[in-house]
């Protein structure tokens, strides 16, 4: 199955730097594990595969730079569960994350103070001073588990935890095809180079759906949008709400998100841009007519949410890969061609900040035939 080669992109940039960029090494034309996409999943995997089995090679091939794609493009939300609820067998997704982060040392600042469920309708919750119009009156309706990190540096941290157990991290590498083989063989870049893997994890998302066998009618690949917002006062954040560093997520439409960063900044997220091509979002750019149409949308709906926004500047605007399934379940699956050697994850429709990590180690134990997948994530 082929894959398109691009990997320049126009999707703007996040208010986070990535700080880790991997030595070049060698490339051997074997290896025993092969992690295709470099953002929390893949790193996550690569980092418990080296940890598990320190005797097994892993090498990861990122066919840009570590987290340019959804990982590092986040609004680094922490939410609980996933799309589709409490799946059966998925366990507590932030103690896990907690735990990986832990384990391999990850500093990233999270914090799960709980995230607030805001609404147009129904009685407000208990300790919330979030009171905005926005096509209605939005409070917060409820509490549910969750909290927020720093992308930039839970991607670097990963990197640098695979890194320092010995997984080699490739950048620029994009795998164009696998040959589905008893051992498969992976085609590297416009030199073709060819890798003989033992096993594979798929981790790219929404970046190469004919690649991991994702069939494109269930899916919608789009290109969601944030805002970044300059530092606000805490009496500003107290008046909106914000002061306690809950992030929030509208639970009806139209469909508003975000969280205070970094010393008081607000990252407000909303709108989503469709690519010309099914299934391409190479082919969006954040310098689109519609595009800037719906960031221009969004940056108004801010400033007229409240008075303390209503002279608010906007320091960054940007777009991350999201992708979304008919059942809102996660793909996590043995991809169909595969002969039980290869894992594909994805799909995590905005839970991914947690989920992504926590099935990247889920994946790391099932390749390593320490675990079994769940039964729902199926490829259809």
């Amino acid at each position: 199955m082929h894959a398109p080669a691009k990997t320049k992109v126009d999707w703007g940039d996040p208010p986070w730097e990535i700080d880790f960029t991997p030595a070049p090494t060698p490339l051997s034309d074997h290896t025993d594990f092969a992690v295709i996409g470099a953002g929390f999943t893949g790193l996550a995997a690569a980092a418990w595969l080296r940890r598990c089995d320190p005797g097994k090679t892993v090498a990861v091939f990122e066919a840009s730079r570590i987290g340019a794609g959804a990982s590092g493009r986040t609004g680094g939300m922490a939410l609980a569960e996933s799309a589709a609820g409490d799946l059966p067998g998925l366990g507590d997704v932030l103690a896990g994350v907690e735990q990986i982060f832990r384990e391999l040392g990850v500093e990233c600042e999270l914090s799960l103070p709980g995230a607030w469920e805001i609404g147009r309708g129904g009685k407000a919750a208990p300790g919330s001073a979030i009171a905005w119009n926005d096509s209605g009156r939005l409070r917060a309706v409820a509490e549910v588990p969750g909290g927020t990190l720093n992308p930039g540096k839970a991607v670097s941290g990963l990197a640098r935890a695979a890194h320092r157990l010995g997984a080699q991290v490739f950048e620029n590498s994009p795998v164009t095809n696998v040959e589905w083989r008893e051992q498969p063989v992976l085609q590297l870049g416009a030199e073709n180079r060819a890798v003989r893997a033992g096993k594979i994890l798929l981790a790219t998302n929404a970046l190469s759906l004919g690649l991991s066998g994702i069939v494109e009618d269930t899916t919608g690949a789009r290109l969601t949008l944030a805002i970044a917002a300059e530092r606000l006062g805490e009496d500003a954040l107290e008046g909106l709400g914000l002061a306690p560093r809950k992030p929030f997520y509208t639970v009806d439409l139209p469909y508003l998100w975000g969280r205070v960063f970094g010393d008081g900044g607000v990252i407000w997220g909303g709108g989503l841009v469709s690519p010309r091509v099914p299934g391409d979002l190479y082919s969006v750019s954040i310098s689109s007519p519609e595009t800037v149409k719906t960031l221009a949308s969004l940056e108004r709906r801010v400033r007229g949410l409240h008075p303390a926004l209503a002279g608010v500047r906007f320091t960054h605007r940007w777009g991350g890969p999201i992708l979304f399934r008919e059942s809102w379940e996660p793909v996590f699956d043995w991809h169909p061609q595969s002969r039980k050697n290869a894992v594909v994850v994805g799909a995590f429709a905005g839970h991914g900040v947690m989920l992504s990590s926590y099935l990247g180690r889920w994946a790391a134990e099932a390749l390593l035939g320490r675990r079994d997948l769940p039964f729902w994530g199926k490829i259809q």
